[in-house]
């Protein structure tokens, strides 16, 4: 995979909470020059002002980074992100319902996201897969492809169990057998890490420090 379609297939991103509204506008200039795919933003941050002709998508994130919201306030926050801007949304599930390996449970808040955003806006489902069991990974991304969701995700890069593996991506790309994308966020801090993702399955990437990760360098930003 050459340096550009590495870029192209990165949510290059910014969910500090302490960014700024310049911040973002710095990352949308970044994100521009250096071709990623995306910029994923905190939904506070829409609407953006995106460089005409340039086709780089809007991603928010939802009920983020903790999960633990009513599926409606989720619904919500993902409605009034497409209203603003957003071609795609970025939802945490509950993942103590994926801990305890609850499918129907899982499936229903992921639907209720679904239905509020729906097609063409993309729904990535990110389950946290660090915090998961090789078995709430599996009834996490069944659940998200039986919701109508386009991609399962693995992190939010804030939760203390750590972010995405090759393992992990293996087997959320061997569960969903091609139904789904994976993306693979959390820790990709080097070139190696994030193709070392591509190979185990993943489709899009979400990093920080893209600059540093396309230039092959190492970044102390390659998660959030």
């Amino acid at each position: 995979m050459d340096t550009q379609e590495l870029a192209r297939i990165i949510d290059h991103t910014l969910l500090k909470p302490e960014a700024t509204p310049g911040d973002v506008e710095a990352l949308i200039r970044e994100a521009a020059e250096l071709g990623t795919y995306s910029v994923c933003v905190s939904p506070s941050m829409l609407p953006l002002s995106l460089p005409t002709g340039g086709g780089l998508a809007v991603a928010a994130v939802c009920g983020f980074p903790s999960g633990k919201h009513e599926s409606r306030i989720k619904a919500a926050e993902a409605a009034a992100a497409v209203e603003a801007g957003a071609d795609e949304i970025d939802m945490v599930i509950d993942v103590g319902a994926a801990r305890e390996h609850d499918g129907e449970a899982l499936e229903a808040d992921i639907r209720a996201v679904r239905e509020a955003a729906p097609a063409p806006t993309v729904l990535k489902v990110i389950i946290e897969s660090a915090a998961l069991d090789e078995e709430g990974i599996v009834v996490a991304c069944r659940a998200a492809a039986r919701a109508g969701a386009d991609f399962v995700k693995t992190s939010t890069g804030f939760h203390p169990a750590g972010g995405a593996t090759v393992e992990a991506v293996r087997l959320m790309a061997e569960t969903v057998e091609g139904r789904l994308g994976v993306k693979a966020s959390g820790g990709i801090r080097t070139r190696e890490t994030a193709e070392a993702m591509v190979a185990a399955g993943a489709t899009r990437l979400g990093v920080s420090g893209s600059r540093k990760v396309l230039e092959g360098g190492s970044s102390e930003e390659g998660g959030y």
